[in-house]
């Protein structure tokens, strides 16, 4: 994005990679939920979608995008279905030539007409963010027997040509556009290192190893996806999951957004015989990136959280001390950043004349606090009586007031909301919050669903109030997925990652500015003013973060000595020979 590539010219394997790791065995992954279809790309059943086609954390098991991301580096792409890339200064077009190697797992070659048709197919059928990317590009055509060109319109910028290199392409000839939006169980046909093995809906997925797959010795796949088959279970909750971890059951517990393994978990229920005996590993590993941003996300299409007053108070009396030391034995960070821990925070730094600049249109939108760099500086993380009083006080500005222990506004109505949680860690963090607002007279319910439930319920922005984490992950390079998190034209697209409804000019401006940043001072300026704007807008009352990723894992597996900046790659992980 910014730079140049980390690796060199002629480089044999990502740095996280083994090239020489052992193929064989098998995998079982066990995740929480349900499945019903196969296909990721569809807004049908987009959230109960079979782990594993395309997923973040298992690997790209069976589509694949024309070039592949180094997690070794902030924003670098190398070639995978598309050998080579020629672009032009502005990066007003892109021509992606594709590797003659290239195979469907059918053993037919993919060609430029495949490119095309998943361009055309996900504009008419396919799902946010798939089925707006045709808007930024003006004319998309065959220029060779191996060469696609993209030429881009006005609402393109500067990074969207490394987003158009990560979509996933769909073979031509396997699919029926007519019939695309609908969710299917036939196991699909790819390019990836998988093929669809078995399908048992809701319960399990299982994957095998394609014999013939076409770049399993191209550089940017050496050393990834060692197993011959891949199992994905599925279990109702966490409990019954762990459960089956203990049994031997699944290979792996815990990791990023995988099941969000702490260490009170660790030192808490770790004491069982396989764990005893060393058959079971626990390792924890240092995230490089700014951590993932979980908190209460306020759902302002609703008119009570429309006032970013009332949201800024209510964001106040989230007491995290109490919750670090009582839930999570006082190994927790609180968060305030977006993108903290990294040099695109805004806290502890005063806007700098880039920023001033930028923000220049909307400087009232940004907290003075904020905008000076001492936001979050106090140490102060208790939730105390001058808090509560700081947040009453907030309050009253926006028309509210304390009667009877009941918090009104002028019109007598009572503030009071819905919390929707799923079972497990996210009641216990809820109920706290359900107090500390009690005391000062809001209202507040809690509603437990299960995750079909509550994919479904996000998906139509059915809320006042939910935990989220998913769809705000770090990054060191934040892009265009900013704007299906935060921009005006997601607010209300059905299945967008903008949960909490943010529609700013002033949000929308920032992402802009640094999706067209031409250096990476400007660039840094861009994510840091977006950092102050969301900061300010209190979207959202985030919790608390762990730099240290922990997981468990049977001994049978392995990883190489060197890691991702995110921690550690599972699809880079091989089982020892027996």
């Amino acid at each position: 994005m910014n730079g140049k590539p980390g690796m060199p010219a002629g480089y044999t394997h990502f740095p996280y990679a083994n090239p020489e790791a052992p193929k064989g065995g098998e995998i079982t992954y066990c995740v929480v939920g349900t499945f019903d279809n196969l296909n990721p790309f569809i807004l049908k059943s987009m959230r109960t979608t079979a782990r594993g086609v395309t997923d973040a954390i298992f690997g790209n098991l069976v589509f694949e995008p024309l070039m592949r991301r180094s997690r070794a580096e902030p924003f670098s792409l190398y070639g995978l279905l598309a050998k080579s890339v020629v672009m032009d200064e502005g990066r007003t077009y892109a021509e992606f030539h594709l590797d003659p190697d290239a195979r469907w797992s059918d053993g037919k070659p993919v060609t430029p007409e495949d490119v095309i048709f998943t361009y055309e197919t996900f504009a008419e059928k396919g799902r946010p963010p798939y089925s707006t990317r045709m808007d930024r590009i003006a004319k998309l055509e065959k220029i060779g027997e191996h060469i696609v060109r993209f030429t881009f319109n006005e609402k393109s910028d500067r990074e969207f040509p490394l987003i158009v290199a990560l979509t996933p392409i769909i073979p031509a000839h396997a699919f029926e556009r007519e019939a695309f939006d609908q969710s299917t169980l036939k196991p699909l046909i790819g390019s990836g290192p998988y093929t669809i093995e078995a399908v048992d809906p809701g319960r399990r997925i299982v994957y095998r190893r394609n014999p013939e797959y076409w770049a399993a010795d191209k550089p940017s796949m050496r050393g990834f996806h060692n197993y011959d088959r891949i199992r994905v279970d599925y279990f109702l909750n966490s409990n019954s999951q762990f459960e089956a971890f203990k049994k031997g059951l699944c290979s792996a517990y815990g990791g990023p957004v995988y099941t969000g393994l702490d260490p009170n978990h660790v030192a808490r229920d770790f004491n069982f015989p396989a764990a005893q005996r060393g058959d079971v590993v626990v390792e924890s590993f240092e995230s490089k990136i700014p951590p993932v941003v979980v908190g209460f996300v306020f759902n302002t299409r609703q008119e009570k959280f429309s006032d970013p007053r009332v949201r800024r108070a209510l964001s106040m009396l989230y007491d995290f001390e109490w919750v670090n030391r009582n839930v999570y034995d006082g190994k927790y960070r609180r968060t305030l950043s977006y993108w903290q821990n990294s040099e695109l925070s805004a806290l502890g730094r005063p806007a700098n004349e880039i920023e001033r600049k930028l923000l220049a249109p909307y400087v009232d939108k940004v907290l003075p606090s904020v905008m000076d760099g001492t936001y979050g500086v106090d140490g102060k993380d208790g939730l105390d009586r001058e808090m509560m009083r700081e947040a009453l006080a907030l309050l009253r500005t926006a028309g509210y007031s304390l009667k009877n222990g009941v918090l009104q506004d002028a019109s007598g109505r009572g503030l009071a909301f819905e919390i929707l949680i799923v079972p497990g860690e996210q009641e216990r963090i809820a109920s706290v919050y359900q107090r500390a607002l009690a005391r000062i007279g809001v209202q507040v319910s809690l509603r437990v669903l299960d995750d079909s439930q509550m994919q479904q319920r996000k998906q139509a922005f059915q809320f006042d109030m939910l935990i989220a984490g998913v769809g705000f992950s770090g990054s060191l390079s934040p892009g265009i997925e900013q704007v299906g998190r935060w921009g005006s034209e997601s607010a209300n697209a059905e299945g967008s990652f903008n949960l909490a409804g943010v529609a700013d000019p002033a949000v929308d401006a920032m992402i802009e500015a640094m999706l067209n940043a031409r250096d990476q001072e400007t660039y840094v300026a861009a994510v840091r003013a977006l950092d102050r704007l969301l900061i300010s807008g209190a979207y959202m009352v985030p919790t608390q973060h762990n730099t240290l990723q922990w997981i468990a894992y049977w001994n049978y597996l392995d990883h190489p000595d060197v890691n991702p900046l995110d921690g550690f790659d599972l699809s880079a992980w091989w089982r020892k020979p027996q």
